[in-house]
């Protein structure tokens, strides 16, 4: 009933522009999508310590209930304005009750096709990586795994920047895609954010014959020191004249945790390919300029087709330590709604854990 309040509360914003001559929205439709998604359990490990939690953490298993509804309004022929909202109950990242769940704005978002080689974005509110990546949309992923870890690509896709501005190009089997983001709105505590910091994205796509797509993806990220940024607000971007490189007077000394935050950045290849029409091939693989040893990568091969019973399984893994493996069956009722049962195996260094694990997802 909330949801149906505030969809009520939108429309009549819009159908307020739309009386106007000659206003922004004028013959705009507006579409709402929704995804309910849920995930849990059962794990088996030998003892409830802190390194098994790493482990939990390392492969992605993140239980609870996901809902996300979107609103996308089409202004004209090539512009699209979309708003995003969320209402999460994951694991330890909320204790409340399932039923309190406060809906909030997560994302907004907007699209302009200049022409078929060119696109403009703007992401003023909540940016990732994958807002802005060629061809990474994971609201509708018919290959989800059961785990974080092999179901959104690189973890630098992921990353919470704030707000993006972005620019796409496209070229007989090439898409280049570059973005910039800024310390702004949308970027949750706890997450894997870095405050204050400026970073640059980018994406180069070749398009290869018989559905396989090679791309290369770099972030490069460079940190905002001082802490006083955080009282300009959200959407300043200031040139500092001065040589800062000597602490202020007033200012405290900085903490060892931002001492650490040094300029660095993440390089990630990922390779999609289509073997039958209706299994796919994909896997990646990232390296951090901080720490190269810590390679991530994955592998997975999924049924994408919309038959009634299908199935799914992945590798992947961090450096030499971690290892997981998992494997599913999928079972889509209807168009709507689909149910994942599987099993999951995680291991680092001497430790490891395995977990029953089952999936619904249920779309509007």
């Amino acid at each position: 009933m909330k949801l149906r309040d505030r969809q009520e509360k939108v429309e009549r914003m819009l159908s307020f522009y739309k009386t106007s001559k000659g206003g922004p929205f004028q013959e705009t439709s507006t579409h709402v999508r929704g995804q309910m998604d849920f995930m849990g359990s059962l794990l088996i490990m030998g003892d409830i310590n802190q390194q098994n939690l790493d482990i939990i953490s390392k492969a992605g298993i993140k239980t609870g209930i996901d809902s996300r509804f979107i609103f996308e309004t089409t202004i004209g022929n090539e512009n699209a304005l979309a708003a995003e909202f969320v209402a999460t109950q994951k694991g330890n990242e909320n204790r409340g009750d399932v039923l309190e769940m406060p809906l909030s704005l997560a994302k907004l978002s907007y699209t302009t096709h200049v022409n078929d080689w060119l696109s403009l974005m703007a992401v003023p509110v909540g940016a990732q990586c994958k807002d802005v990546a060629v061809g990474s949309n994971s609201f509708d992923q018919p290959g989800k795994g059961l785990t974080d870890f092999s179901s959104f690509g690189p973890p630098l896709l992921k990353l919470h920047n704030g707000s993006a501005f972005g620019i796409s190009l496209r070229k007989s089997c090439f898409i280049a895609s570059l973005a910039q983001f800024v310390a702004g709105l949308g970027m949750p505590s706890g997450s894997n954010a870095m405050e204050n910091r400026y970073s640059t994205f980018l994406q180069l796509v070749c398009q290869l014959p018989k559905g396989t797509k090679l791309s290369v993806l770099g972030n490069h990220h460079l940190p905002l020191l001082s802490k006083q940024f955080r009282k300009l607000g959200s959407f300043t971007i200031p040139l500092v004249l001065s040589d800062q490189h000597e602490a202020s007077e007033t200012e405290p000394e900085a903490s060892p945790l931002t001492r650490r935050q040094v300029s660095g950045g993440s390089t990630a290849i990922m390779l999609e390919s289509e073997l039958d029409g209706f299994t796919k091939l994909g896997g990646w693989v990232e390296m951090n300029t901080l720490n190269p040893k810590s390679v991530q990568w994955a592998v997975t091969l999924s049924d994408v087709s919309e038959d009634s019973f299908g199935w799914g399984m992945g590798l992947g893994g961090i450096g030499a330590d971690h290892f997981q493996a998992e494997a599913y069956l999928k079972f889509n009722m209807g168009d709507k709604f689909c149910l994942k049962p599987g099993f999951a195996y995680a291991t680092d260094g001497n430790s490891g854990i395995g977990a029953l694990m089952l999936r619904s997802t249920w779309s509007l």
